[in-house]
C-alpha cells in the first residue's frame, strides 16, 4: 500500500507522513481520502476549498497517490472505516477503466465518492469529438509553462526580501511594503504561478533602492495592511522576553503607524497600487495584482490599436 500524507488538518498544526504503509489514528473522526493515479494536487485542492466553507469542524484531508489499482484504494477506505473515520474519497483518475472500477468499488462499500475529474473529461470529450488521452499526470509534463514556473522559483529566489533589488528590469512584478505585510509568502506564490516576483523591504532609516525608482510603476505593488494586524503579528514573531529586549519597539503599534505612513507616502511618490493584505487570503491577493496588470495589458493593448488606426 502507497504512503498516505497527512497534508492538511483543519484548526490544528498536525503533519506526519506515515511508514510503511500504514495510516496514523491521531487525526480526527472526518477525513476526506484524496485518491489519484498522479500526485493528486489537483484532488487535494478541491478538498481543501471544501474543508474551507465548515469553519471550525476538524477534517483530516490524506492523500493516497500514484493508484494503478483499485484494490489498494479499496484497502485504504477499509482501514479508514475501521476506524471508525466519517469518510468521503474524492478522486481524480484520468484512466477511464480504473477509474469507473474505483466508483463501483465505493458504491459497494456505501462510501460517499467523487469523480472529480471523469465529469469535465466526458464533456470536454463529447462537445470537442476527442477521445481523452486517459494518461494520468498530463498536466504535470515538462513543457514549456512548467520551465516557466522553475525560471520565476529562481527569480523569486534571487530577489525575495531586497535581494538582487539592483536588477529588477526583468521583474514582472515588484513588491514593496512594511516587514510583516506579507511579502514573501505572496512573490512565492506568485511565482509558482509562473511570474517573476521581486519584493523589497521598506525598513525605516533606510533608503528604498534607486532602482525601484526606473521601474514601470504599473508592475509596483505597495503592500499595506492595518497598525493593529501587523503590531500583533510582530509581537508574535518575537516570542521570548530576550528577542523582545533585543528588538526594542519592533511590534510597538506606534512604530507600525510610522513606517505605514511612510510605506504609504513612498507608495505615492512612486505612482504605484496599493494593496491591502489584511484580512486577506494570499491568492485574494494575487488575483488582484493579476487583474490590475491584466487591465493595464488590455489599455496598453487598445491605445496601441487606436494609434495604429491613426497612422493610416
Amino acid at each position: 500500500m502507497p504512503d498516505v500524507e497527512v497534508v492538511r488538518y483543519s484548526r490544528l498544526d498536525v503533519k506526519a507522513r506515515t511508514k510503511g504503509g500504514s495510516m496514523t489514528k491521531r487525526f480526527a473522526r472526518q477525513v476526506v481520502l484524496v485518491v489519484s493515479d498522479s500526485l493528486g494536487t489537483t484532488g487535494y485542492e478541491v478538498a481543501r476549498a471544501a474543508c474551507g466553507q465548515f469553519d471550525g469542524v476538524e477534517i483530516a484531508v490524506e492523500r493516497l497517490t500514484k493508484v494503478n489499482d483499485a484494490d489498494v484504494v479499496e484497502e485504504a477506505v477499509r482501514q479508514l472505516l475501521g476506524e471508525g473515520r466519517a469518510l468521503s474519497v474524492l478522486y481524480t483518475i484520468a484512466d477511464g477503466t480504473l477509474r469507473a472500477e474505483v466508483g463501483e468499488r465505493l458504491r459497494a462499500m456505501d462510501v460517499n465518492g467523487v469523480d472529480v475529474l471523469g465529469p469535465a473529461v466526458q464533456a470536454l470529450s463529447e462537445s470537442s469529438g476527442v477521445a481523452p488521452s486517459g494518461i494520468a499526470g498530463s498536466i504535470h509534463r515538462t513543457d514549456e509553462e512548467y520551465f516557466k514556473r522553475i525560471e520565476a522559483m529562481e527569480y523569486f529566489v534571487e530577489h525575495d526580501d531586497g535581494r538582487g533589488a539592483d536588477d529588477l528590469d526583468d521583474a514582472d512584478i515588484v513588491l514593496i511594503g512594511i516587514s510583516r505585510t506579507g511579502k514573501t509568502p505572496l512573490s512565492m506564490y506568485l511565482a509558482h504561478l509562473g511570474y517573476r516576483v521581486a519584493n523589497i523591504p521598506l525598513v525605516p532609516g533606510v533608503e528604498p533602492p534607486a532602482s525601484l525608482f526606473s521601474v514601470d510603476p504599473e508592475k509596483v505593488f505597495g503592500l499595506i495592511s492595518t497598525t493593529e494586524v501587523v503590531s500583533t503579528i510582530r509581537d508574535r514573531r518575537l516570542g521570548d522576553d530576550m528577542s523582545r529586549a533585543v528588538a526594542s519597539d519592533y511590534a510597538d503599534p506606534e512604530r507600525v503607524r510610522s513606517e505605514m505612513d511612510e510605506a504609504r507616502a513612498l507608495i505615492k511618490k512612486l505612482g504605484c497600487i496599493a494593496v491591502r493584505t489584511d484580512g486577506k487570503a494570499i491568492e485574494e491577493s494575487a488575483a488582484e495584482i493579476l487583474e490590475r496588470m491584466r487591465r493595464v495589458r488590455i489599455g496598453r493593448e487598445r491605445r496601441r490599436e487606436h494609434l495604429d488606426a491613426q497612422s493610416f
